[in-house]
């Protein structure tokens, strides 16, 4: 992996900072996903220069993250996912490790449109306090009392700010789930999600990627996480099975 290479691309981008980006939050919006090989993202960079500015953080264009999910002992969450549910959750701890901020947040899925309410918190916490849990549940989440730590994971992050329309774009790298026992690590996946007010296929991205023949998939980490940590033998995952291939040639495949 060229993380130089990388880091060469974005220094061609015109820059946004983290103020100038609040008018493109998009906390209520239709997302869509994608995911590539990191060969393909070298390729892809290029070819955004000319419509999107990159955020910059205390000059560095990749942001680090990490995130503690929650669940319940039976992963009631994680299997609303996996049962296509139209309305469901995410619950999270999510630290930006260069600007040093983390936040509570809950992601609501309801009919294809993505609902993100966060409050700020001092820290990661592996537990929910009580009005950390008032919070939750005052944002939809059902058992909020029994949700418990069910899954670590670590990224860096690309974001790019569409120039001339209200849309902004994260490319995620570096991927890796660990826990004291284990580590997984994704290190050729990219996981490229696209952030629109009402999905539109007229996105620069969009039309970039049709191009190459890269079409949406509808894709979490969380989940993708959740089953390669527990082992296939203690989830379900059965409709997951094609993403997961998919995962595994684009990854062995850069290997």
């Amino acid at each position: 992996m060229s993380d130089k290479q990388l880091d060469n691309i974005l220094e061609s981008f015109d820059t946004i900072s983290l103020e100038e980006m609040d008018s493109v939050r998009l906390m209520n919006r239709q997302d869509t996903k994608f995911i590539f090989s990191f060969e393909n993202l070298l390729e892809i960079l290029p070819l955004l220069n000319e419509h999107y500015r990159v955020l910059s953080i205390k000059g560095s264009r990749t942001s680090k993250y990490e995130t503690i999910y929650f669940d319940t002992e039976d992963y009631d969450l994680y299997i609303d996912h996996h049962r296509k549910k139209v309305d469901r959750y995410k619950v999270r701890y999510r630290k930006y490790l260069d600007s040093n901020l983390a936040f509570l947040e809950v992601k609501h899925k309801f009919k294809g449109r993505t609902d993100k309410k966060r409050i700020l918190v001092d820290d990661l916490l592996f537990h929910i306090p009580d009005d950390h849990e008032e919070f939750v549940k005052e944002s939809g989440v059902e058992h909020a009392d029994e949700l418990e730590p069910s899954l670590i994971n670590y990224f860096e992050r690309i974001t790019l700010v569409a120039k001339n329309i209200a849309e902004r774009l994260t490319l995620d790298i570096n991927l890796a789930y660990k826990d004291s026992n284990k580590k997984v690590s994704l290190d050729d996946l990219v996981i490229a999600e696209l952030k629109q007010e009402q999905s539109s296929r007229l996105s620069p991205f969009y039309k970039i990627l049709k191009k190459k023949q890269i079409r949406p998939l509808r894709i979490s980490k969380y989940c993708i996480g959740l089953i390669k940590m527990k082992g296939l033998d203690n989830i379900k995952y059965n409709r997951f099975k094609k993403k997961l291939i998919k995962i595994k040639k684009l990854t062995e495949d850069a290997a």
